[in-house]
């Protein structure tokens, strides 16, 4: 375990200045070290630009899994349920001292007895190991984890050893989580500008009015607005869009921050299923014929809210039909593009770039540079009056504090690569894009033609792999740490308690080789914990020839051959550039 006198003693030592050193760099060094954080493009073949042709998009094609996995996920939380209460009731009775939390005390109600207390307490815990695991280093092609040791899996300690894994936890799509390069590059002017601004929004820097100018430039608006918080961008901004006798419908499934935003407006809150038009047009048509509650008088204002990518499901919104329902209803449309921006699209401007829509038919898009663009905050482009409102009565803007200089940098130099505006790395972001592309749909086909059920779009850089059962969740993320893989695995409260599954995030840093590699490890490890519980139908079936080969077909074979990793491998460049819905 590292003590804290080696921590104090490494942050104290002076930091020897560039080039100061008396060894030379080893040119295969610094080279193996860029791999590491970025992949070679292996082949021109790799590459894809993501279209929707015809202007709509198609419903995934998802297997239902069998009736008996569902039945023995339900006894799987029934058993846990159950045994969870009852050592609840051993310890109320028969330990008291142990758990206070559990018993009301001093005339107030105990803390502990609500479902999500007991989740953490008696199902969680369970898995802690599969959770947070601490990390070290750049978050990109591969992730550096601390080893952990633990006797209760509730108090771990750090063993002093660290682990690389290749990565496919972080939402680092472009890849511009990096130690070297372009981006990394552009925030040495911290030696010039300095740190941060040291003072709230009023002050402002040369700078930040570049980064929302070329926000604005990217996404196609008039104007936008940057935030140091990415939560904080829609908790504080939908206050000021919305109020009293106003309306929100929300998809089911939008982030926290959406509903944190929405319930702070004040504003009536509607839900609608998730990504499905018909329901949100039959919320549409009620909320307007009746009105609003009890004096039944006209919304002030009824406003749409989705997001781009749906990050728990991989889905993206119906962007098209949405447009249509606005103009026949006239509503306010908010998109979310958290994970849309820079991820998707033929030149990776989101979800209006995907569908082929002018920006302007969409009154407010917000996005997010956490995830694409390497470094934190958020932002909001919209009208210049909607903006200019912003600036003038936003919470996040007249008291919170401004992004700090060298992430104002980091993501200048990201957004330039990805517009094609740096004249030094002509073409970069848009191959990133195209790498990005590819690989979503490359690993992606590959887990379906397995046998895997997987939930998404193609385009989509998130790959969610049903897991259904609590402990298949916790030994797949076990069997794959094993394997040097580093996967999310998700479940209750971020999902469904009964849809457990493992989130992989792609990345253009990732090569062709480290989705084989994924592919391999997921194989292994479906066929050991029996996770293949597709049909197959998803990723085109195999259709037997008289010479006794295989052709692809689309959905016209009920029991088709079993894909082979091999088969899968083989085929996958080509086919992934393929429609199978």
């Amino acid at each position: 375990m590292v003590s804290l006198l080696a921590v104090t003693r490494c942050f104290n030592e002076p930091v020897a200045p560039a080039g100061a050193s008396d060894q030379p760099i080893d040119p295969a060094e610094k080279l193996a070290k860029q791999h590491d954080e970025f992949g070679p493009l292996g082949d021109v073949s790799h590459l894809y630009t993501s279209v929707v042709s015809g202007g709509g998009m198609a419903d995934p094609v998802i297997d239902d899994p069998p009736y008996f996995i569902v039945l023995t996920t339900y006894i799987s939380f029934f058993v846990l349920i159950f045994l969870g209460h009852f050592h609840d009731f051993i310890a109320r009775w028969f330990r008291p001292h142990a758990y206070p939390y559990l018993n009301p005390r001093n005339g107030y109600a105990s803390l502990g007895d609500d479902f999500e207390s007991f989740y953490i307490r008696r199902m969680k815990r369970r898995v802690n190991d599969c959770f947070e695991r601490p990390t070290t280093g750049v978050p990109g092609r591969h992730v550096v984890l601390l080893d952990r040791v633990t006797s209760d899996n509730i108090k771990f300690h750090l063993a002093g050893t660290a682990t690389s894994t290749l990565n496919l936890s972080s939402y680092n799509y472009l890849g511009f989580a990096r130690s070297e390069g372009p981006c990394a590059n552009a925030v040495e002017t911290i030696r010039r500008d300095g740190i941060s601004l040291a003072e709230t929004y009023p002050c402002t820097s040369k700078l930040l009015v570049e980064v929302e100018d070329q926000i604005a430039r990217l996404v196609g608006k008039e104007a936008a607005i940057v935030f140091s918080i990415g939560f904080s961008t829609n908790s504080t901004i939908i206050p000021c869009l919305v109020d009293a006798g106003c309306l929100i419908l929300s998809d089911e499934l939008n982030h926290a921050s959406i509903r944190v935003g929405a319930r702070l407006s004040g504003a009536a809150i509607e839900v609608f299923v998730h990504n499905n038009m018909t329901s949100l047009e039959e919320r549409l048509r009620q909320v307007i014929s009746q009105g609003q509650p009890r004096t039944h008088r006209p919304w002030k204002k009824i406003m749409v809210t989705v997001e781009g990518l749906f990050s728990m499901e991989g889905t993206m919104c119906n962007l098209p039909r949405i447009l249509e329902l606005k103009k026949k209803y006239k509503f306010c449309l908010f998109i979310d593009e958290a994970h849309s921006i820079g991820a998707i699209g033929s030149q990776g401007r989101g979800v209006c770039d995907y569908f082929k829509v002018d920006p302007a038919e969409v009154d407010i898009l917000m996005g997010t540079f956490t995830k694409s663009f390497g470094a934190n905050g958020g932002y909001v482009a919209a009208s210049k009056v909607i903006i200019d409102k912003l600036r003038c009565t936003n919470a996040g803007q007249v008291h919170g504090e401004a992004p700090a200089l060298p992430i104002l940098a980091q993501i200048s130099s990201a957004v330039r690569l990805v517009a094609d505006e740096d004249s030094l790395h002509p073409g970069q972001g848009l191959e990133r894009v195209q790498r990005l592309a590819f690989n979503s749909r490359y690993l992606r086909l590959g887990l379906k033609r397995l046998g895997f059920i997987v939930y998404g779009h193609d385009d989509s850089p998130i790959v969610p792999l049903m897991l259904y059962h609590p402990a298949k969740m916790s030994a797949f993320s076990r069997e794959m740490l094993r394997r040097k893989i580093s996967v999310v695995v998700v479940t209750y409260p971020a999902t469904p308690l009964e849809l457990s599954r493992a989130r992989f995030c792609v990345s253009a840093a990732h090569t062709k080789d480290d989705l084989d590699r994924v592919l391999k490890a997921c194989d292994e490890v479906g066929e050991a914990l029996q996770l293949k519980f597709s049909s197959g139908r998803a990723g085109g079936l195999k259709e037997p020839r008289l010479d006794g080969s295989t052709s692809t077909c689309k959905l016209n074979i009920i029991e088709p051959p079993r894909w082979t990793l091999t088969e899968v491998i083989e085929r996958g460049v080509r086919d992934a550039k393929l429609a199978f819905y």
